[in-house]
């Protein structure tokens, strides 16, 4: 694992950080504690909580207490419900209440990052802002991140009220989304990645063309479009050897000194392992080259 500066604080942040949620506890208990043990071990100090759910917050509380608490970050996702189906809540109250919730079913004293999920320009009203001061003052949270990836951050990241930024970040980002990376880092803001990869292979499906029928309803097969260079833009990535697709995609992310760190997910220690191996190795010679000549592939045929 290696790792870069965490605000000005001059803490470390490992270059990945594992998302934490309902989806790893579906193996059970033991399963999600194994999952965090093995992440500690690999040298992950950065974790997300996806939700406040209680349950999630107290695993991982449990894992982290054998470490010493200033070494891991551990951010946690607000405007989210602790359900599935639960509705946004930036209320004052809300807030207040998600964060009490993980700090004591977790034991973790403090929340290193609290996080707006996608919030809207003008979805947290000023008692809302008011609580997170308040919670701030009182050490209960250290820094404030919002994340999401639509126009709206980019008035969100001009205030300076932030600091952190947890945005989509993959291979072919477009300039917008560099931009805003940008102007997060001379914020002083760290940045998150998320969205790192996409299986560009899978098609989105959609109705069966229509064969066309000529005299007395005779037809040929139904008729494809073209593929289109941009489909095959990134057709590399899958053939390159001895590198998953997906590895491909994370090692390029963390070419780029302006992420802090990248969100993975992982079910099983055996994703983990390859995800967290994938730091230490070095793109093969002339890889990162291609991914440049597919994002002007792409973008041209777009």
């Amino acid at each position: 694992m290696r790792y870069r500066p965490f605000g000005v604080s001059g803490a470390a942040i490992s270059n990945l950080t594992l998302s934490f949620g309902l989806d790893n506890l579906a193996r059970g208990r033991e399963g999600a504690l194994n999952l965090l043990y093995s992440a500690l071990e690999a040298g992950v100090n950065s974790y997300r909580l996806e939700t406040a759910d209680p349950v999630a917050a107290e695993v991982l509380g449990e894992a982290l207490a054998h470490v010493d608490r200033k070494l891991v970050c551990v951010s946690l996702t607000l405007g989210v419900g602790a359900g599935r189906e639960a509705a946004r809540d930036f209320s004052a109250e809300g807030m207040t209440g998600a964060i009490d919730r993980v700090l004591h079913f977790s034991g973790l004293g403090w929340i290193d990052v609290a996080v707006l999920h996608e919030p809207g320009e003008h979805e947290l009203p000023q008692s809302s802002l008011n609580a997170l001061k308040a919670l701030r003052a009182t050490g209960r949270i250290k820094r404030l991140g919002v994340a999401g990836g639509g126009e709206v951050m980019d008035t969100y990241v001009s205030t300076g009220a932030f600091d952190a930024l947890v945005t989509p970040f993959d291979i072919n980002a477009d300039w917008r989304l560099r931009n805003r990376v940008r102007a997060a880092r001379e914020q002083d803001m760290s940045v998150f990645a998320y969205d790192y990869f996409t299986d560009r292979r899978a098609k989105p499906r959609g109705t069966e063309p229509v064969a066309k029928k000529g005299f007395f309803g005779l037809g040929g097969a139904p008729k494809r479009p073209p593929q289109s260079r941009q489909s095959d833009a990134f057709g590399f990535l899958y053939r390159t050897p001895n590198w998953p697709a997906e590895a491909i995609c994370l090692s390029y992310v963390l070419t780029d000194p302006t992420i802090s760190s990248v969100i993975i997910r992982a079910n099983d220690v055996e994703r983990l392992s390859m995800l967290a191996s994938t730091p230490e190795r070095d793109l093969p010679p002339g890889l990162a080259a291609q991914i440049e000549m597919g994002r002007v592939t792409a973008s041209a045929a777009a």
